[in-house]
């Protein structure tokens, strides 16, 4: 067997010391050459695609229930998954979700000062951007038989949490695609605040990326998901400088 599946757990493989302990804990008792990461919160155990490269990103989709809370979470992830895939492919990957991915255990290994064991979170980017800067081989498996299934928190207090662990990071990152493609987002997105006009170059931009990656989304939810989104954003950059938060 060729891969083991790794799903660290809070409290159970971190010894209290965080979530990158608990992964360098399991791969670096693993015995096999790829090692699987995936959230204990993946709700479907997909296929694998053939073994080939130092690192494999998987596609994910988000599903929940029928409230709005849900629902745009939805909607953003689309994006965020659309962008994902695209970079990548594109050799030029600004976005990594440790929720479910594919490594070479030695070469995780190897990266592991870079993953920033004094910060909570970020693993997954940090992964990517150690990967980038070494040129190491990085493949896309962007296929619906690879897919994981996540869902969508179901409170704002957990919606908030999340969003600003994911900025506490952002901050942090150094990889030159990464900062230019975030740099045009928080740009963009602080013009539409001061010129809500602005929407109507965005939104056609962003909602493609939405319907292409999950057409169910719709047209309403695109809207108001592009609507309250620059203010969102502002409130997350600002909480995740102040609460790096914790796993």
């Amino acid at each position: 067997m060729r891969l083991t599946r790794i799903i660290p757990q809070r409290g159970i493989n971190d010894d209290n010391k965080g979530k990158k302990h608990a992964l360098h804990q399991l791969i670096s008792a693993a015995e096999t050459e790829y090692v699987e990461l995936m959230d204990d919160d993946v709700q479907s155990a997909p296929d694998n695609p053939p073994l080939e490269g130092d690192l494999i990103l998987m596609p994910i989709r988000m599903e929940g229930g029928k409230s709005l809370l849900e629902r745009l979470q939805i909607a953003e992830y689309a994006a965020i998954q659309e962008l994902t895939m695209m970079t990548a492919k594109q050799g030029r990957g600004v976005l990594c979700s440790g929720a479910h991915l594919i490594v070479k255990r030695e070469r995780w290994l190897e990266s592991w000062e870079d993953l920033h064991p004094e910060l909570p979170s970020g693993d997954d980017m940090f992964l990517l951007e150690s990967f980038k800067r070494r040129g190491l081989d990085i493949r896309v498996a962007d296929e619906e038989r690879y897919t994981a299934v996540i869902q969508a928190v179901p409170t704002w207090r957990a919606f908030w949490r999340q969003r600003m662990r994911w900025a506490g990071k952002s901050g942090q990152l150094k990889d030159p695609d990464m900062r230019r493609v975030g740099l045009m987002v928080l740009i963009a997105n602080m013009m539409q605040l001061i010129c809500p006009l602005v929407i109507l170059v965005k939104f056609p931009i962003e909602y493609r990326l939405i319907k292409k990656r999950d057409p169910k989304v719709s047209l309403g939810i695109g809207i108001v998901l592009e609507i309250v989104y620059p203010l969102y954003m502002l409130v997350c950059l600002v909480g995740g400088f102040f609460r790096r938060g914790h796993w």
